[in-house]
């Protein structure tokens, strides 16, 4: 049986049995992300030229589409015959990606984000930590790092903000396992890209404590009181203040 695959935590890729099936243009790439942000499910035609052309559309816009996804055919599967197409097929009142979602890495990251998130609450701290590595490692670099299209800008953005999410999961499950000196500096980096994250700030200012560096942990806080006073005028929340 063919197994294909879709990946977009990175340049958009497409792996069939093994082999790397590169869209041959920005515009195709383009397209099958536009097709990826909703895996198994019908994209109407007008929300897929408005995310593909950002509501700019060329003259002629229907040919064009129509163009580029009989391309996109024959690029996934280039051992059809006959027009036997399974992948990218037609169905009113648009085109259809028909994949499992599990077969796109971005839903199959937040699929696993979910099940750490389960698992953390069950005290299964294991198995939640597995699951946030297992998912962290899908990433190869920006999601839609190729296409430059509103839309995808826009979802990079969300699947950006589930990665660091997942990253302080792992934080905190690290300090659950007592891994707390090791943490430190993948903490502190992370903190320094989004200084205004205060569960990141917390598992910093315990992974100091539980080292034995309380007058850093208080420096860190005190740190990000500044930072939320300055730039929002608030002061830091009850579990940040109580820790």
């Amino acid at each position: 049986m063919t197994a294909t695959s879709f990946r977009v935590l990175g340049p958009v890729e497409v792996w069939r049995d093994g082999r790397l099936l590169a869209p041959s243009s920005p515009r195709h790439r383009a397209v099958l992300a536009a097709l990826l942000v909703d895996p198994g499910r019908t994209v109407p035609v007008d929300l897929l030229v408005d995310r593909v052309w950002s509501g700019q559309p060329p003259t002629a816009v229907s040919a064009t589409l129509q163009s580029i996804v009989s391309r996109l055919r024959r690029e996934l599967e280039p051992d059809v015959t006959h027009g036997r197409w399974t992948l990218l097929v037609t169905r009113e009142p648009g085109y259809r990606l028909d994949v499992a979602p599990g077969d796109v890495d971005a839903v199959r990251f937040v699929q696993l984000l979910r099940a750490a998130r389960d698992l953390a609450t069950r005290d299964d701290v294991e198995g939640a930590r597995t699951a946030v590595t297992e998912g962290l490692a899908l990433w190869r670099g920006p999601a839609y790092a190729d296409v430059s299209a509103t839309f995808a800008v826009e979802e990079a953005e969300r699947l950006e903000q589930l990665r660091l999410a997942a990253r302080e999961l792992a934080a905190e499950l690290d300090l659950r396992r007592g891994r707390h000196a090791e943490i430190v500096d993948d903490v502190r980096e992370l903190l320094r890209a989004e200084p205004l994250r205060e569960g990141l700030r917390a598992s910093l200012m315990l992974a100091l404590y539980r080292s034995g560096r309380q007058a850093e942990a208080l420096e860190v806080y005190d740190e990000g009181r500044r930072l939320l006073a300055d730039g929002l005028g608030v002061d830091p929340g009850r579990p940040l203040q109580a820790l």
